[in-house]
This record gives structure tokens, C-alpha cells and sequence, in this order.
């Protein structure tokens, strides 16, 4: 199978450069005003595509970067207005969610956030991966209501932060803690942190992507009141999952398989524990690129545990970038989890795989959208949700 889908995909390049090579409208590019620092590029109509062809067994092409970490670069400051932004879900979410929620009971309440996010990025851009992934946590477990943030209490000692999925790599909390602390000097529970949440996801993309990746994310979530240890084991996908796991597992919260696809977009940043990937590491079987693996041996125990178990990055190229890298690294099977190299096991998602690889402007509306339709997914009502004053604790 994986041998049709290379195939596949080949015989798709032509077709889809094609596709590439129709302008960008204006429109559709970020609204940023001003200039960019030294240290930032502005956004540009497309992104390179793939420079000359793969060889056959998806080797690094001669033009790759040596596997090195790269440095932190910050991110350029946002749009004060951004695209419009896709609807949620389904009518219900649609009536519940809008765009500019906070307009008039807490008008600055975007901004704070968005200023407590550049904070956090700029000196340390994983930052801005762990929100975005926290985001995606929090959201396929419980729904979007913050249940994620909440501390172990006497009542209930183990939580969704405490979970094997979340704990100790979900990372950010502090991040969320003084947008919170922000926002309840001007605007004293008014907003739930279950938007803070989506907001700073929102923006660690718009940053993350060096403005390329902007929206508007609707608000108008409740923070939940139950977090459970168990149930992020039961709703977050694990890395070892196969296609159809992973489908089956978005589509019982409302996604399809090309949200599937977009959304794994976002293991171009951040980093992983090795005992997350050391199963497809020699001498066990995979269809890791060689060199690859060689590279991981080398930063990774062969044994990891809870006492030696370090992180990489899961994109060696631009590892603090969230861009269109990581589907040419599926491509060339330089991906750390089972559930990534997964994407090559069927014709769809190999074809879905080589049009975002080739084609970034499409991807990073898709991702756009993708953020959004996520951040609907089963909302608090008022007779089970609530405003936290503090994000960590439930109201009394």
C-alpha cells in the first residue's frame, strides 16, 4: 500500500503544479499594515514549491538543509483586523459562536490576549506550538471549555492536564494564566477561558506563521466544570494510530478527513518525547527514511522512561515556523509517529498530502477554517458551563 500510495502521488505532481501556479488574490493575504522588523520576512504570494524531484524512495533532495535545530526567530506584530473568518459547525454552534463577541462588554479583551501570546512567543516560539496544541487537547476532549486547564483537587485528583496525552508535554498554561489575569483587571468575568484558549490559539498561529495563517475566530464559549484523566485517554488520538483509527477518531467529533489531514499541518512546530517515536526506530520496522532514523538514534535513549526521556523537534528544517514543511517531510518520510507516515496509507490523504505540500496558500486557509470548525465542537450551555474567575479553578 504505501508503494501505491508513493505512486499516487507522483502521478498527481503534475496536476497539482498546475494548480500552483494560479495568483493569489490580494484579498486573501494577510492585513497587515507597516513594515516588518529586520528579522521578519512579510508575507509573500506563494511560498517555494518543491524544488526539483524526489527520488524514488522519497530521499532528502540534494538541495535539503543538514539536519541541524534551528534558532528562535520572533514573529511579526498581527493585523489589527483579520480575514473573515469560516462559521463554525453546525446552526446551533453558528447562534451560539460570532465574531467580536466581546465588542462591547470587554472591547479590548482580543488584544490582551493576542499581546499576552507575542509576549510568550517571541522569547520562546514552542510556546505558541504547546497553545495550539493545548487547543486541540482541550477541544476534542469535553469540548472547548477549557477543561484542560483545570488543576488536581481533593475532589478530583487527576484531571485532563494530569493525563499521560497532556502531562508533562502539554505545555502554555502560564501563557493562559496572564491573559486571564489581564482580562479580569478590565473586564471582570466577562470572558471564559475557554475563548482565551481559542483567541491564543488563533494568534500563536497568526505568529507561528509569520502572518500568513489569519482569521477571526468566533467566541461566545462557557468554561466546562468536569475534567477527567480518563477521558483524554478516550478522545485524544495517540501517535501510534493508523488512518483509519485517526478518521474514525475526528469523525466522532465532527471533522472529516481532510480536517484530519490539514490539522496534522501543525506537527511542523513544537516538539515530542522520544518514547512517542522510538517504535519506529531500527531495529524495529518502518518506512522511516534511513537518515532520519539514524538522526533520532543519535537524540534518543533506546529505552526512553519517565526519567530519561528527551524531546526533538518535529521538524528539523523550520522546527519554530508553522508552514507547509511538514507534508514534504511526509513525503519524504522524515516524520516521527506512526499517525503521520499514516497519511501516505490511502489514495485520498497522499493526494490531500502532496496538494498542501505544493500548494501553501490553500493549506493555510484550510487550516484557517479547520481552526475554526474545531473550536465549535461540543459547547457548554449555561446550565453546565460557567465563567471561571480563575482559569485553573472551577467558581466556588
Amino acid at each position: 500500500m504505501a508503494n501505491l500510495a508513493v505512486a499516487i502521488l507522483f502521478a498527481s505532481l503534475a496536476a497539482v503544479a498546475t494548480a500552483q501556479k494560479a495568483p493569489t488574490p490580494a484579498a486573501e493575504m494577510p492585513a497587515y499594515q507597516g513594515s516588518y522588523p529586520s528579522y521578519a520576512s512579510p508575507p509573500v504570494a506563494e511560498m517555494p514549491a518543491y524544488q526539483g524531484s524526489y527520488p524514488s524512495h522519497i530521499g532528502s533532495p540534494a538541495a535539503s538543509p543538514s539536519y541541524t535545530f534551528a534558532a528562535a526567530v520572533p514573529a511579526p506584530s498581527p493585523p489589527s483586523m483579520a480575514a473573515p473568518s469560516p462559521k463554525p459547525s453546525t446552526s446551533a454552534e453558528r447562534r451560539r459562536l460570532r465574531v467580536g463577541f466581546y465588542r462591547r462588554s470587554c472591547p479590548r479583551a482580543e488584544k490582551i490576549v493576542r499581546e499576552a501570546v507575542r509576549n510568550a512567543t517571541s522569547t520562546n516560539p514552542g510556546l505558541g506550538a504547546g497553545i495550539i496544541r493545548m487547543h486541540f487537547h482541550d477541544c476534542f476532549v469535553q469540548g472547548c471549555d477549557a477543561s484542560v486547564l483545570l488543576d488536581p483537587t481533593a475532589a478530583n485528583p487527576q484531571p485532563e492536564k494530569l493525563s499521560p496525552p497532556n502531562f508533562p508535554s502539554l505545555r502554555g498554561f502560564e501563557v493562559i494564566d496572564a491573559a486571564k489575569e489581564a482580562l479580569e483587571k478590565v473586564c471582570p468575568g466577562k470572558v471564559s477561558c475557554a475563548d482565551i484558549v481559542a483567541f491564543a490559539a488563533r494568534d500563536a498561529s497568526f505568529f507561528l506563521s509569520r502572518a500568513r495563517i489569519n482569521f477571526r475566530m468566533p467566541a461566545g464559549r462557557l468554561d466546562g466544570r468536569v475534567s477527567l484523566s480518563s477521558e483524554a485517554l478516550d478522545f485524544l488520538p495517540p501517535p501510534f494510530f493508523n488512518l483509519s483509527q485517526l478518521v474514525d477518531n475526528f469523525r466522532a467529533k465532527n471533522l472529516d478527513e481532510d480536517d484530519l489531514v490539514v490539522l496534522s499541518g501543525a506537527h511542523t512546530i513544537g516538539v515530542s518525547h522520544c518514547s512517542s517515536f522510538t517504535n519506529r526506530l531500527p531495529p524495529n520496522p518502518s518506512h522511516m527514511n534511513p537518515a532520519f532514523a539514524t538522526l533520532l538514534q543519535s537524540k534518543c535513549p533506546v529505552s526512553p522512561n519517565i526519567t530519561n526521556d528527551p524531546t526533538v523537534v518535529q521538524d528539523i528544517v523550520t522546527p519554530n515556523r508553522l508552514d507547509t514543511r511538514y507534508y514534504t517531510n511526509v513525503l519524504k518520510r522524515n516524520v516521527l509517529f506512526t499517525s503521520d507516515a499514516a497519511l501516505l496509507s490511502s489514495r485520498r490523504t497522499a493526494r490531500k498530502v502532496v496538494e498542501n505540500a505544493l500548494i501553501p496558500r490553500r493549506w493555510e486557509r484550510k487550516f484557517a477554517r479547520a481552526m475554526v470548525k474545531m473550536a465549535a465542537i461540543e459547547l457548554k450551555t449555561a446550565a453546565n458551563g460557567e465563567i471561571r474567575k480563575m482559569c485553573r479553578v472551577v467558581n466556588n
